[in-house]
């Protein structure tokens, strides 16, 4: 398909003057909004070139673009885009590849690698996994249009607008177990030991590994994860077709095999710096709790863990030699004065962050001798802050409860609700049902 057929396909959708509710602002936290949006009613086709040329026309985390898109919907802020019509912040941020996008070309290239472009319309969408994400990007947006402009140097907490993905792996129920694995590319022997040694723990009790594919520590993380047949994702800053580092080109095919490969950029796409630094919230937000295994003292890492602790996400931290330069960014992060990171030495630590006690038993339910005296004094509510305490103490003891109706019980704005949900439910102090959520009470002994 053609650009010129692309933007024909796209005119038929325009919805100038549509504007979005307050729940399809909370879109990727309640998939049921998607019925309210503009885009319910164009043809699946017609979203998928639209997110497909949006997501080849702006680099991500534009905090404009996303607002448009929720104001209009993929299809008519596409086209608007296109044709010059946006307004002037959108087009600062898309003009330069406005009239050269050719999102048919890239929907043909991901067919060809087996890469598909989801949106949060589609079912896989992973909701769950990125509510925190949307809940800071609903906090940030509302920054934006009251005059805060300013960008980050390392990039704006925003959701996704689409997602290019690879791999069999569940999308939609990340978030629930997993653990982000970062860390520094000038690995340790030490370093690369122990990312391993805990992606495989952690893998075995059927924990998520969520890492950025790079030398070091991430590839530590992946093959450890891999080696115990469990199950691996992988986020890139660059498009799925073209593998960065080269080098590891056979562990993306591996982690595809069993997980996840995930991308913002289409296929072709180069991993640019500021990619990476998009691309490193993308690992917080999917990860329950993330592991800080070595960090240099400018490490990229700590941007991971940044994000994570702005998500109010776990930030976990392994200590290493005094002497090493490689673990100088980790001791910062646990010798902060305010919110250090939890120091963690065993897979025992890190589970009790991001899975939930009960994932500490063996297969035949026997909590794991070299475990069981670290477990004794790990508690998963003992890792919560002050507010997603607030919205635990808000559950009944029996039955379970909307996220609107916990709202009311806890005291706490929805958007705090949202937000928490993800951290309880990581640490397996809650859990989704079909009417809800519940209390995940531990089993009697």
């Amino acid at each position: 398909m053609t650009s010129s057929d692309t933007s024909g396909a796209l005119s038929a959708h325009i919805c100038p003057d549509a504007r979005a509710s307050a729940a399809d602002v909370r879109l990727a936290a309640r998939p049921s909004a998607a019925e309210s949006r503009p885009d319910a009613r164009a043809s699946a086709v017609d979203v998928q070139l639209a997110a497909a040329y949006l997501s080849r026309v702006a680099e991500p985390a534009s905090v404009p673009l996303w607002l448009f898109v929720q104001e209009h919907g993929y299809v008519a802020a596409a086209e608007a885009v296109r044709r010059g019509d946006a307004p002037p912040e959108v087009a600062a941020h898309t003009e330069a590849r406005r009239s050269t996008a050719d999102p048919g070309a890239d929907l043909e290239a991901a067919e060809r690698n087996a890469i598909r472009l989801i949106t949060p319309l589609d079912d896989e969408w992973p909701h769950f996994g990125l509510a925190a994400l949307s809940v800071a990007g609903e906090r940030r947006a509302t920054e934006w249009l009251a005059g805060a402009r300013t960008r980050p140097e390392r990039g704006e907490l925003m959701p996704p607008l689409a997602l290019w993905v690879r791999g069999t792996g569940d999308l939609w129920s990340l978030g629930v177990r997993s653990l982000a694995v970062v860390g520094s590319r000038a690995a340790t022997a030490y370093g690369e030991h122990v990312a391993s040694d805990f992606a495989y723990g952690v893998a075995q009790r059927d924990v998520v590994i969520v890492s950025g594919g790079a030398y070091g520590i991430d590839a530590a993380a992946h093959r450890g994860a891999l080696a115990a047949d469990g199950v691996s994702v992988l986020v890139s800053a660059g498009g799925l077709d073209r593998p960065y580092p080269s080098g590891n080109r056979n562990l993306y095919s591996r982690t595809a095999e069993r997980g996840l490969l995930i991308s913002e950029r289409p296929p072709g796409s180069a991993p640019h710096r500021q990619r990476f630094l998009s691309r490193n919230r993308l690992i917080a937000a999917l990860g329950s709790a993330t592991l800080v295994v070595e960090a240099a003292h400018r490490s990229g890492a700590l941007n991971s863990a940044r994000y994570a602790r702005d998500l109010g996400r776990p930030v976990l931290a392994v200590p290493g030699p005094v002497t090493s330069a490689m673990s100088v960014g980790c001791h910062a992060l646990i010798r902060r004065d305010e919110d250090p990171a939890r120091l963690v030495t065993s897979v025992a630590d890190v589970l009790a962050y991001c899975g939930g006690a009960e994932l500490f038993t063996d297969p035949d339910g026997a909590i794991p001798s070299s475990e069981a005296g670290q477990l004794a004094g790990s508690s998963g509510y003992d890792a919560l802050d002050a507010v997603s305490k607030s919205v635990l103490d808000g559950f009944p003891g029996r039955g379970s409860v909307t996220e609107a109706a916990l709202a009311s019980l806890s005291g706490q704005p929805i958007q705090v609700v949202l937000a928490a949900l993800p951290v309880l439910q990581g640490l397996g102090l809650v859990a989704a049902s079909r009417e809800g959520y519940r209390l995940n009470r531990p089993p009697r002994g």
